[in-house]
């Protein structure tokens, strides 16, 4: 009998640990609110030592996972495999969520820092009156050229890409409203364009870029830039802001004929168990020193127009990253088309890249 008792005890003390541990597993992959914040962004996105200090002050632990376009966001959210508290997608990806009813109203009253925030970056037509999301940063799609790989040249337009002379030396990104816009916007017309003419035009004129072309890479471009491997980058000006800063001989543009102005803003998914810590987390990466010291990591353009007097003089007054009112009034934001005209947009995008081959 003692030795039977001995044997249940055992058992039972194993169980206990085994169920400690599954806790735990659950609480690091998302499972569980309360304590836990699970946390959904673009990869190096945010600045490590951030989550460190929210942790500390908060006592909340965050959970921490990262994806590579809204489309993988959008599908992974869509899907309710694993609960998020926060996501942080771009403008046409927030209409898109607030439309399929996969995000719940920010409640601002619990974001007094909201008040740091520039009025232009607030109440835009993706989400009027920032109803179900908070600005995080901005940036545009603009070209970094290396004047010393092209006899001098400047291009200053996207027209000038199509020049014969840039043969072989322009890395284009690898996103198909990013190439497709750039060939609109360099014909005269929307990069939100859905007429099929124009549409078609469009994938003809790149086409035409071909002879110009030396990839169509993802985030390598920036190491290709940087090594001066092709003398044109079509890129986000955040990656433009990094590949600056590891070759001086580099240069960003915004394109004469206009271009994108994104926007990634803060949102709280539907399936979130975490709405406090939610508030919280956006409240806090909303005070001036936290956006600050983020930007300065990430080197995308900050909507915080408190942490912008924070930063050194030669990055808030650099008109590259930092354009005037002017300028941002002339770039397009991308509209949700939806998933047919986005598929077709892929498409042409697709058969490009395969004349491209």
């Amino acid at each position: 009998m003692k030795k039977l008792i001995q044997l249940f005890v055992t058992i039972f003390l194993i169980s206990g640990v085994i169920l400690f541990a599954l806790n735990r597993l659950n609480a690091t992959q998302g499972y569980s609110g309360g304590n836990v914040l699970n946390i959904y962004n673009w990869g190096d996105y945010i600045d490590p030592d951030l989550i460190d200090q929210f942790e500390e002050e908060s006592g909340i632990k965050v959970v921490y996972q990262t994806f590579d376009s809204n489309e993988a966001m959008l599908t992974k959210i869509e899907q309710g495999g694993t609960t998020y508290d926060i996501a942080v997608p771009s403008d046409y990806a927030i209409a898109k969520m607030i439309e399929e009813d996969l995000v719940i109203p920010i409640d601002q009253s619990k974001i007094p820092n909201l008040k740091h925030i520039d009025d232009r970056f607030l109440d835009l037509p993706f989400d009027p009156g920032n109803q179900y999301s908070i600005p995080y940063f901005w940036g545009t799609v603009g070209i970094v050229y290396n004047q010393k790989l092209l006899d001098g040249k400047e291009p200053t337009s996207w027209e000038d890409l199509w020049d014969p002379a840039f043969k072989n030396q322009i890395l284009l990104a690898d996103g198909a409203r990013e190439v497709m816009g750039m060939s609109l916007n360099s014909l005269g017309y929307s990069l939100n364009e859905t007429d099929e003419d124009k549409l078609q035009e469009a994938k003809a004129n790149l086409m035409d870029l071909t002879p110009n072309v030396k990839a169509i890479v993802g985030d390598e471009i920036k190491l290709l830039l940087a090594n001066e491997e092709a003398g044109i980058g079509v890129v986000w000006s955040g990656d433009a802001n990094e590949i600056m800063s590891e070759n001086e001989d580099l240069n960003y543009v915004i394109p004469s004929e206009g271009s994108n102005v994104w926007f990634d803003n803060v949102v709280i998914p539907k399936t979130a168990e975490n709405v406090e810590g939610a508030h919280a987390f956006i409240n806090f990466m909303l005070r001036p020193d936290i956006a600050a010291k983020n930007t300065d990591y990430v080197g995308y353009s900050t909507p915080n127009k408190d942490a912008l007097k924070l930063l050194d003089a030669e990055v808030r007054e650099d008109e590259r990253f930092y354009p005037d009112k002017a300028v941002t009034d002339t770039l397009e934001v991308y509209k949700n088309l939806g998933k047919k005209m986005l598929a077709h947009y892929n498409e042409l995008f697709l058969e490009f890249k395969m004349h491209k081959k």
